[in-house]
């Protein structure tokens, strides 16, 4: 057989052979259309609403009355940025929030590590019942306790400081911690910690040499959940802000309002866009972190 018959007999192959991948990939494409309109269908149910508040963060006051609702802005300027944080007190509630939730997560991450590892690493008597009375405490509905709280916040006279709101938070935050920790906890090898002691480390040294640095993925996925959670809290911020100077920006968004009393929707509409937006880049840059930390404590080690 001659060179020029071999191409000959051969060329009806490679003309079949290249549309095997295009089908498939055809067929794959298929099979992801329903997923895909899946998530679109998501992406404009979450991203609509957000875009007609960032339009009306640019309208006067005079375009929400006068103007139908769908409609845009007229003049794009920040005049309602400049006045929600110069007249509208947005800068002290975001301060006011800072100073409340950053101690606030400090502590609820700290005391439920701590709490996790003596419930799951240490061994004494009755830690399993102690595990269950914490669990019991994810229980507890938090309108509840408010009143009582408030009356015992008031006489022993830390009402009118941010004491009552970082206790608060701080207890109501630490049962789920220690839960999701001591689940952390059970992930990890338990030779670790007895290779530990038997070179002479003693709990409270193992605790702060090895179970923390291994924990720094959960650490700072539950840093960042009770963060979201404590920020944009309105119920015990309002329960017990008894002064204006003390509101978080929760509470401060509620009491937004222009020089006639009436609620200032652009100023309004404007702090919460920036709420979102600076909590919505805080999730994304450190998105891979609260996966990692999400993933931790779902396989044994």
């Amino acid at each position: 057989m001659t060179q020029t018959q071999v191409i000959t007999q051969a060329r009806p192959f490679s003309r079949k052979t290249p549309r095997q991948p295009v089908q498939r990939s055809a067929r794959r494409a298929l099979r992801r259309l329903p997923i895909w309109l899946l998530v679109a269908f998501v992406l404009v149910v979450v991203l609509y609403p957000q875009f007609w508040m960032i339009m009306g963060s640019f309208k006067t006051q005079t375009e929400f009355f006068a103007n139908p609702t769908w409609a845009l802005p007229e003049q794009f300027n920040l005049d309602n940025y400049v006045y929600a944080f110069t007249r509208g007190d947005v800068a002290l509630n975001y301060r006011n929030s800072l100073l409340v939730t950053l101690p606030s997560v400090a502590l609820i991450v700290f005391l439920g590590v701590a709490a996790g590892y003596a419930l799951e690493i240490m061994i004494w008597k009755g830690r399993r019942t102690t595990l269950l009375l914490v669990m019991a405490g994810i229980m507890v509905p938090g309108q509840m306790i408010l009143v009582p709280l408030f009356t015992v916040y008031f006489r022993i006279g830390i009402t009118d400081t941010m004491w009552p709101m970082i206790l608060t938070y701080t207890a109501m935050g630490i049962p789920l911690t220690t839960f999701l920790m001591a689940a952390y906890f059970r992930s990890l090898p338990r030779e670790i910690f007895e290779a530990a002691t038997m070179d002479g480390c003693s709990p409270l040294r193992s605790f702060f040499v090895i179970a923390m640095p291994l924990m720094k993925n959960a650490m700072l996925t539950i840093a960042l959940v009770q963060f979201f959670s404590v920020f944009n809290d309105l119920l015990i911020a309002l329960t017990f802000t008894t002064r204006p100077e003390l509101a978080t920006i929760q509470v401060g968004l509620l009491s937004l309002s222009d020089e006639f009393g009436s609620t200032a929707y652009g100023p309004l509409f404007a702090a919460i866009s920036i709420n979102i937006i600076v909590l919505l880049i805080v999730f994304i840059f450190l998105n891979k972190k609260i996966m990692a930390g999400l993933a931790a404590g779902s396989v044994k080690g």
